[in-house]
């Protein structure tokens, strides 16, 4: 007896069929409507096992019986998106008000001496000015790439 048991209503078997005739999904969203109708444990639905499903839609094992959790648990758009991320990887350098003040910072004059503002002199100045603790100038760089702003 399988723990978590995949029922379709009709409209959503209509849909998830829809949705793979479309073929403009991504991959990953057409291969789990593919998992959930071969997994519909509804009067005539296939229930296909686990192993099979896994063989038939070429993923793995664990992708199907986390496919079928997440129809159980959280619903049919659960199921077929990617789950987002519980908090970031990394916590990001710069908030608003930092990214606010980097951007000044590169519209500003260039220390003496220098033609232009680089992207180590702006990440040591918001060292120095006590914005952040440490930042690299890769940070600095993607901070000032998707601003609309010109430095020059």
């Amino acid at each position: 007896m399988k723990k978590y048991k995949v029922t379709l209503t009709a409209d959503e078997r209509q849909s998830l069929h829809d949705l793979i005739a479309a073929g403009k999904a991504a991959a990953l969203k057409l291969a789990h409507a593919r998992i959930l109708l071969k997994a519909d444990a509804a009067p005539g639905g296939p229930a296909w096992t686990d192993e099979r499903i896994a063989e038939a839609v070429e993923v793995n094992l664990t992708t199907v019986e986390r496919v079928r959790q997440r129809f159980v648990e959280q619903g049919l758009a659960a199921a077929l998106d990617r789950k987002k991320q519980d908090r970031p990887s990394r916590e990001r350098k710069l908030d608003g008000a930092g990214e606010a003040r980097l951007i000044a910072l590169a519209c500003s004059e260039p220390p003496a001496g220098r033609v232009a503002w680089t992207l180590r002199l702006l990440a040591d100045q918001l060292v120095e000015l006590e914005v952040v603790d440490t930042i690299s100038t890769e940070t600095v760089r993607q901070v000032l790439k998707k601003t609309n702003s010109s430095r020059t």
